[in-house]
């Protein structure tokens, strides 16, 4: 899996409604989802988008006056490679020491369960 850089949390919060939107997306659709827990001025979503264009998590293409967003990167890719980078470094890449700290910090009994059942499926 190639390297995808971790977004700061003004582009992430960008990257997710375009994940939850069917593609392509414009501003004003992001606009709107983002009016419904903090708003921001147009020109901030508009540069939030460029910077995430020049990252290479999006694609942009015109479609007369509006611009048009794809995302180049999946959710799941990008949570990916988070996991694994939050793994590394706060455990040392041991999955071991994560469940450890997992069953230190009171972790509930169905969460393990829940767990154990993605391991046995082989979903994790």
């Amino acid at each position: 899996m190639k390297e995808i850089k971790r977004l700061p949390e003004s582009e992430l919060e960008i990257m997710q409604i375009i994940w939850k939107e069917p593609a392509p997306v414009s501003r004003t659709v992001i606009e709107y989802a983002l009016n419904k827990t903090h708003p921001l001025a147009a020109t901030t979503i508009l540069t939030l988008l460029t910077r995430l264009c020049e990252k290479g998590f999006l694609s942009l293409k015109k479609e007369g006056r509006t611009n048009l967003y794809e995302p180049l990167i999946t959710e799941k890719d990008y949570l990916a490679s988070e996991s694994r980078s939050f793994l590394n470094r706060l455990f040392n890449g041991s999955i071991a020491n994560f469940a450890a700290a997992l069953c230190d910090s009171g972790i509930k009994k169905e969460e393990v369960e829940e767990l154990k059942r993605l391991l046995e499926k082989g979903e994790l």
